[in-house]
């Protein structure tokens, strides 16, 4: 085992491997799309999955107004439409228009999903909570779509500043 030092906390923790971002669509009259790095499955049973929004963003507002959202995972290709996504606010820019991302009616909840995203949630909030410089907002998946031939090679993964897609499988479970 090699020697470890001790490490500032903040930047340790960008030693995490990369996670998931996401596109998060959310409000119904005033609609936005967030680009959200901190994404995680929070149950299986019934099926959760958490967005942690820092309350400086617009799409925090929104959130807590509104009684759902989407999560739609963008593949290599959508790299610049979802850095602008994270860079501009919804207060001052139409995201849906200057990316050209098409929303296409959720399904089951009044929030539109992202057709040139592969893969979508559509979410019914059932819980937040703060934890630090983020809330989380809790959503249980009630439809979710997937492109046939979908390829999780090509998921936009984010950390750190740098923008991946997954790499090499080492060993199944």
């Amino acid at each position: 085992m090699p020697n470890k030092l001790e490490m500032n906390p903040v930047r340790a923790i960008r030693t995490f491997p990369s996670f998931p971002i996401a596109l998060v669509v959310v409000g119904k009259e005033e609609k936005n799309i967030i680009a959200v790095s901190l994404v995680h499955t929070f149950s299986f049973n019934p099926p959760l999955i958490g967005i942690g929004i820092s309350p400086c963003r617009y799409s925090h507002e929104l959130l807590h107004r509104s009684p759902n959202f989407t999560v739609n995972l963008p593949c290599k290709e959508l790299v610049e439409e979802t850095l602008f996504c994270g860079e501009k606010s919804g207060k001052e820019v139409d995201k849906l228009e200057e990316t050209g991302l098409t929303a296409v009616p959720g399904h089951k909840v009044d929030v539109p999903t992202l057709e040139e995203c592969p893969v979508s949630f559509e979410c019914r909030k059932v819980q937040n909570f703060d934890t630090g410089d983020h809330t989380w907002f809790i959503g249980e998946i009630v439809s979710a779509h997937v492109a046939d031939g979908y390829d999780r090679e090509r998921t936009l993964i984010y950390w750190a500043g740098e923008f991946r897609t997954i790499g090499e499988l080492i060993r199944g479970r």
